[in-house]
């Protein structure tokens, strides 16, 4: 059977997908960086999936072509790598689009990129004749963590650079996995990736309050106030706690979802489809309850990280975790543990080496349902009886470690027809070493020796809708005062709703103040009970946006950043919204910025929506030396899409394993009832 259009490449398709782009550059050194399926356009899409969702799809109707997007470095005689995207049907066995990139953008990098920094800091002089100015104690051996250059500064040469964040770790215990991070050295080797050289150390200063911006002020024996900080369970000082119980989800009759084909989720009312790529991870499809259309793709498309240390260089401390090296390529192998529980249901991925060869990249993501507390509940106080459901969420989630942090990613179904896009952080905050006894007005002193820098997270959620069809449009509504008058206000208890459709491609911002929330309607259909038109609503998280000065580098590169929420017209492959190419960019090109210059028509039309929202981290000691997880959600809401509580037939049935602790027996310690 053929695949779905949706379906990621199979290793067989990757293969012969690299087999046409070798075969096109013969004689030529390929170095290859991903290679995933290029998603059909909309249209295309849109006329298979109406055929399927009609039943009238047979295995003679037309598909759209299985197309694979290829990025290859073709390695000139000079060893300069010239990046190229081409896409290539597989069936057909051709390529289909070519693009040359120019040397203005820079690919997104790659894991064996980062290896290489490490390989050439360790065969460096200059790095070497550095690291000799420190004087580290006995037992501790070097340990560099790559990072993306960020922003060119304005006397960089336009190349491909790399930098390195520099610490020690205690080796005396024999546990490789002692946490390093509490031993931060005051150094960032910068490597020329084409020359894959060391063509500079910078010196970091290391003072706080008073000390200035430069001035270099720590001693040789750089860590001799430093102290360990270990996280994992046994290298804690105390161990683990002993008190806690197992607390298990059983579901002996199995899961409530079905999956079939690789791809398509069927659970309590909702049809979806999962896929996955190297650049947003876990994507959205095709989004369905009980037959009708709501979303048509859902992912996170970006993320910024920007470190506010005004010390030269932490102004190039800013990485785009999806553009810079790809969500998709950090993700997590989510075995059997702690990252999901009950009956899972797992997803692979298929990844490329640098030869281009696939392979499979297990568990990325994985499918489970949860409890999530009382769903609905009404007490009928004449009679006593209780009416009570729970609330049960079905979950797609994929989980990315970018060095030091990590990065929780989940698609929530609910019962109600509810979806929730969810982001958590978690994972050891970047540090920088400062001299024992100061602090610092750039961060906040989390260990001795260790300054965790201020900073903020801000991801952008795209959401694609379709809302009984694809012909939308997003309405701002807000609840405002109304001034007491004798004609409609006598009493002054009345305020209005007052709703202003989006016309054209624009943005705007959260006002928690006036209740200002974003309803995604299909003015053709309307609800039978209210004569409303469909919608599906958002409030958008009221977070800080980001606070660097408009005119800085940090800000010009992430324009999406500066609005809570973006309406652009739908534009295929239009999918990044800090653009296609962030690493070392100086500004935001092919952005939510550029797609809404473009002043376009999105009333009634394929529209899209672009949700920003994101997280200022202050760093308190409590994110020492693992921090407790962040919670950040995006929640879509029908409203006046159905015309009762959708979840009203959920059954209210007990459930026959919770038990009652006895009075007398809540604070034994034998743990027997």
């Amino acid at each position: 059977m053929a695949p779905h259009p949706l379906q990621i490449l199979s290793l067989e398709e990757t293969q012969r997908a690299r087999d046409i782009v070798l075969a096109l550059h013969p004689g030529t050194a390929i170095d290859f960086r991903e290679i995933f399926l290029q998603e059909p356009t909309k249209a295309d899409l849109k006329n298979f999936l109406d055929l399927e969702h009609s039943g009238y799809l047979s295995p003679t109707s037309a598909r759209p072509p299985r197309l694979a997007k290829c990025m290859y470095d073709v390695i000139g005689p000079d060893r300069v790598p010239q990046y190229q995207e081409s896409v290539v049907d597989v069936e057909r066995g051709q390529r289909v689009a070519h693009e040359v990139i120019g040397k203005e953008f820079q690919a997104t990098l790659t894991l064996s990129e980062f290896s290489t920094l490490v390989e050439v800091c360790k065969a460096s002089k200059l790095f070497q004749d550095a690291l000799a100015e420190l004087e580290l104690p006995e037992g501790f051996e070097i340990v560099i963590e790559p990072w993306p250059y960020g922003g060119l500064d304005p006397e960089d040469e336009n190349r491909r650079y790399f930098q390195g964040l520099i610490f020690a770790q205690d080796t005396r215990s024999g546990n490789p996995d002692s946490n390093f991070y509490a031993f931060p050295l005051p150094l960032i080797p910068i490597m020329d990736a084409h020359k894959q050289e060391i063509i500079r150390v910078d010196r970091l200063a290391t003072g706080g309050k008073g000390d200035g911006l430069s001035e270099k002020t720590n001693a040789r024996k750089v860590l001799e106030h430093c102290r360990t900080a270990d996280y994992v369970p046994e290298m804690l000082p105390n161990g683990t706690r002993k008190d806690l119980k197992p607390l298990n989800v059983v579901q002996p009759d199995g899961p409530s979802f079905k999956v079939t084909d690789e791809s398509l989720v069927e659970w309590q009312k909702w049809r979806f489809r999962v896929s996955f790529n190297p650049r947003e991870g876990a994507v959205i499809h095709d989004v369905h309850y009980d037959g009708r259309s709501v979303m048509h793709r859902l992912s996170i498309s970006e993320m910024t990280v920007p470190y506010a240390d005004p010390r030269n260089p932490f102004q190039r401390k800013q990485a785009f975790d999806f553009g810079d090296g790809g969500a998709g390529n950090c993700a997590n192998n989510l075995s059997l543990g702690c990252d999901c529980l009950g009956v899972i249901k797992y997803f692979d991925a298929v990844i490329v080496g640098s030869d281009g060869k696939p392979d499979v990249h297990p568990n990325v993501i994985c499918l489970h349902e949860q409890d999530d507390g009382i769903g609905w509940k009404h007490t009928n106080w004449r009679t006593g009886r209780a009416v009570v459901t729970r609330r049960r969420e079905l979950v797609v989630q994929f989980i990315i470690t970018l060095a030091n942090y990590e990065y929780i990613f989940a698609y929530k179904f609910d019962q109600s027809g509810g979806i929730d896009i969810e982001a958590r952080a978690t994972g050891i905050v970047s540090v920088v070493n400062i001299d024992p006894g100061k602090t610092s007005d750039y961060g906040n002193v989390v260990n001795p020796g260790v300054l965790a820098q201020n900073h903020q997270h801000i991801f952008c959620a795209r959401i694609d809708p379709a809302i009984d069809g694809h012909s939308n449009t997003v309405v701002q509504e807000e609840s405002l005062p109304v001034p007491m008058n004798p004609k409609t206000n006598p009493r002054g208890n009345l305020y209005e709703i007052r709703q202003t459709p989006i016309k054209t491609s624009s943005f705007a911002d959260a006002a928690p103040q006036n209740n200002r929330l974003f309803r995604i309607v299909n003015s053709a259909r309307k609800n039978g009970v209210s004569g409303k038109p469909v919608s599906y609503k958002f409030v958008p998280p009221p977070t800080q946006l980001l606070l660097a000065d408009p005119e800085s580098v940090q800000s010009k590169r992430a324009q999406f950043a500066h609005h809570h929420v973006w309406v652009t017209k739908h534009k295929d492959n239009e999918l990044y919204a800090g653009g296609r190419f962030t690493l070392q960019s100086t500004k935001e090109v092919g952005g939510v910025a550029d797609a809404v210059a473009r002043n376009e028509n999105v009333e009634n039309d394929d529209v899209v929506v672009w949700s920003v929202f994101g997280l200022t981290h202050n760093p308190r000691v409590e994110d020492w030396p693992v921090m407790p997880v962040e919670i950040l959600q995006v929640n879509l809401r029908p409203s006046d899409f159905f015309e009762e509580n959708p979840s009203i037939d959920v059954p209210s049935n007990k459930n026959v394993t919770s038990v009652e602790v006895q009075k007398d027996t809540c604070c034994k310690r034998d743990g027997k009832l």
